[in-house]
């Protein structure tokens, strides 16, 4: 009998803790540990996470833990809902945001030193998402290729620029989203017009950043979709201005890409304290050379690789909305 209600009793609280479990209500911290979700280009070595990971330890004594979200941060976090993991999200960008918002995978945080943003790049007055580094979406050129310059996105569609432009899926790539947003901010309601006509000059729709510029600089395609500042990352790296960014005569689309606490953080108090540090100048005079993107907070000097990086004299941006619908119209239009 005793062995039988043992057993009920064992069977009772591995029901209740699977269910705790899912719930979300199972899921502790002791305050050392902080996890991340964030971006394989972030938490790589060559990127700025091990470096930010291990001054945050020196200054509260707390870790980090990053989880790379292949299928995007997002994503990874509507995925998992309650079960997630996540103290902080860092990677979803203005372009996101309402998607995060509807989904309701962040809760709200005003950093302590939110007066050093330039608030030419705030993300939302509810503070949802904290910016942590921003840049201009742009084509880069090889200027060894054997075509003309083009100055706009219209001449893009030019038959002169066939099978010659890699761009990105707008649905995996935040950077192939930014272009999505790019052709609406720039033709309207008409921006799948452009499409259109751009179809038959797409060499490739790479799944992901990585994938597509490494079709560029093998020199498989002359154009591709990237960022104004990754004339920086040739200057550091490959000593050469031979791959240039195209400035377009109807203007950039800027990225600015956020960070939050997520809403079923665990250690929330650690958030808040790593979302303060990367707003720091220890943290943000680490991503123009890692990340390759501009930081946020105000009269950080930049490094001599961006002295020739050039900055658009019109920048855009769209409304801020859920882009689904778009994305989908625009993944219709190049599947047909």
């Amino acid at each position: 009998m005793k062995n039988h209600l043992r057993s009920i009793l064992i069977f009772s609280f591995l029901i209740i803790g699977c269910a705790a479990l899912f719930a979300g209500g199972a899921k502790e911290s002791d305050g050392t540990k902080v996890v991340v979700y964030t971006t394989k280009s972030f938490a790589a070595d060559y990127g700025p996470g091990p470096k930010i990971a291990e001054l945050f330890k020196a200054k509260t004594g707390k870790e980090v833990e990053y989880v790379i979200c292949k299928e995007g941060v997002l994503n990874r976090a509507i995925l998992e809902g309650k079960a997630s993991t996540a103290d902080v999200l860092i990677g979803i960008d203005n372009h996101l945001i309402e998607k995060a918002r509807k989904a309701k995978v962040l809760k709200a945080y005003k950093p302590t030193a939110s007066d050093k943003i330039d608030s030419d790049v705030l993300i939302a007055d509810d503070w949802l998402l904290t910016p942590f580094d921003y840049g201009y979406f742009a084509f880069m050129f090889d200027t060894k290729a054997k075509i003309k310059k083009p100055s706009s996105l219209k001449e893009l569609i030019e038959s002169a620029y066939a099978k010659k432009i890699v761009i990105l899926d707008p649905s995996s790539s935040t950077t192939g989203l930014g272009l999505a947003a790019w052709t609406r901010a720039v033709f309207g309601d008409n921006y799948l017009d452009f499409w259109k006509a751009l179809k038959p000059n797409i060499f490739a729709m790479a799944p992901k950043w990585s994938t597509g510029y490494g079709y560029f600089t093998a020199g498989e395609a002359p154009i591709a979709i990237s960022y104004t500042s990754s004339l920086a990352s040739h200057v550091l790296y490959d000593k050469t201005n031979r791959f240039q960014p195209l400035i377009f005569e109807e203007g950039h689309i800027i990225q600015i890409e956020g960070m939050g606490i997520a809403a079923n953080a665990a250690n929330t108090k650690g958030a808040k304290e790593f979302i303060d540090f990367m707003l720091t100048e220890e943290a943000q005079s680490l991503l123009p050379e890692t990340q390759f993107m501009y930081p946020v907070i105000k009269g950080l000097a930049l490094p001599a690789s961006y002295k020739d990086v050039p900055k658009p004299a019109k920048v855009l941006r769209i409304p801020s909305e859920d882009q689904t619908e778009s994305v989908n119209a625009v993944i219709n239009v190049l599947q047909k």
